[in-house]
């Protein structure tokens, strides 16, 4: 069975610790992993972990500037999951609207 695309993408955002990256990399383009790390109650090894977790979803690019690696936000894969739950979402409109319509002949 193929993966779908947004799989990464959504088990990379079900972690708490991720999502505050994810926000803050909204708020600084361009931060450091210790920057990201600063406020968060967990050490600067699992910041690191974090940031590949989301890097291997495709949801942050790293790009080294002299002795730093800057992380920055790639929100393209979080359309893709966007557009799949606007599907599923939509295809289950469909199907509550169908038992809707049947309920409704019965009644009548």
């Amino acid at each position: 069975m193929a993966a779908e695309p947004a799989d990464a993408v959504f088990a990379a955002l079900a972690d708490p610790t991720r999502r505050r990256l994810i926000e803050r990399l909204a708020r600084d383009p361009t931060a450091t992993a210790s920057g990201l790390a600063a406020g968060l109650p967990i050490s600067r090894q699992a910041i690191s972990k974090h940031l590949a977790t989301l890097a291997n979803a495709r949801l942050v690019r790293r790009e080294r500037v002299g002795r730093e690696t800057r992380y920055s936000l790639d929100a393209a894969p979080l359309a893709d999951a966007s557009r799949w739950i606007a599907r599923v979402g939509g295809e289950w409109d469909e199907r509550l609207a169908g038992l809707e319509r049947a309920l409704e002949r019965r009644r009548a």
